[in-house]
């Protein structure tokens, strides 16, 4: 999925990262990551007094073998360097307020612009050092 509102990165076959644009706007329920990946990405919008029932989510197994984040900013202006998984330079976006990025693949970094503030929502438990491999 690309455009100006959405946009994936790849290396070759890999996703690296989906961005999603503060503006991007569509009616009803839309997924941008595909049902295999270990983080889910969403978007809904309803209209006035539409319900969704009432439910839980049942235990289910999963296996996670790579980390994947997502970033939402919630003020100020961030790059975002994007890498290969063998470390190679890929790209760079600049994200501002209200933009949201998945971090799926490769590897990443970021030079705030200007004074951020951002939300992290990644898989748990946080392994501390062992979490990652610093380059």
């Amino acid at each position: 999925m690309s455009d100006a509102k959405v946009e994936t990165i790849v290396d070759g076959l890999e996703p690296i990262a989906i961005l999603i644009r503060a503006d991007f706007d569509a009616e009803g329920l839309h997924f941008f990551t595909p049902g295999s990946f270990s983080q889910q990405v969403a978007y809904m919008r309803h209209p006035k007094n539409k319900v969704i029932a009432p439910h839980v989510h049942n235990p289910v197994a999963r296996q996670v073998l790579y980390t994947q984040e997502v970033l939402l900013v919630r003020k100020g202006k961030v790059e975002v360097n994007l890498y290969t998984d063998k470390k190679s330079f890929l790209t760079s976006r600049v994200l501002g307020a209200g933009d949201l990025i998945l971090l799926c693949g490769g590897g990443h970094s970021f030079k705030m612009l200007e004074e951020t503030s951002m939300i992290e929502i990644k898989q748990g438990p946080y392994a501390g050092e062992n979490d990652k491999t610093r380059f």
